[in-house]
């Protein structure tokens, strides 16, 4: 399938809405924690997308519209959200996840972008020559890869109590 960026930004744009519908009701400890060792609770994956928000998807758009001499992103702090996040509700990680995503599509859309700025490069400190396209296409997948994330979290809370309808529910194994 081909990159569309209308398409993209649709995407993108429900988000913060299908993140709110899934966890706002979600007992607190549900959100803050996760049956799985090494894996993020969802409240953990909020704070990592606000994060990215901030300080990843756009300032990176950024560097490769700019064009300057150096287009390498700066590295990004995937585990940051551990920090930032202390001491605020998941109720807040929401609003400001919904503000940000709204304003950082805003300010794509007001670019305008051409396909010849769409295939502009970048460069990822990890994975080398990159383009915007490629950026834009990788969040909308990031977000997509964290709301499974999210959902299977969810689900592990309930591995025991499906009983042997496990093997039938392949989000438990």
């Amino acid at each position: 399938m081909t990159f569309d960026l209308a398409e993209t930004i649709q995407l993108l744009s429900s988000t913060p809405d299908a993140l709110r519908s899934l966890l706002q009701s979600l007992p607190e400890d549900w959100a803050r924690t996760s049956d799985e060792p090494g894996s993020w609770a969802p409240f953990d994956v909020i704070g990592h997308l606000l994060h990215g928000e901030e300080t990843d998807w756009l300032p990176r758009a950024e560097i490769i519209l700019a064009q300057a001499e150096n287009t390498t992103f700066v590295p990004f702090d995937r585990f940051f959200q551990f920090e930032s996040s202390k001491g605020k509700t998941l109720t807040e990680l929401l609003d400001q996840f919904s503000l940000l995503r709204r304003r950082n599509l805003e300010t794509v859309r007001s670019w305008q972008l051409s396909e010849a700025q769409l295939d502009l490069p970048g460069v990822h400190p990890e994975l080398g020559p990159v383009n915007l396209r490629q950026l834009l296409a990788t969040w909308a997948v990031h977000d997509l890869n964290h709301l499974r994330q999210i959902i299977v979290a969810i689900a592990k809370h309930y591995e025991h109590a499906v009983g042997p309808w496990k093997q039938y529910l392949s989000i438990l194994n």
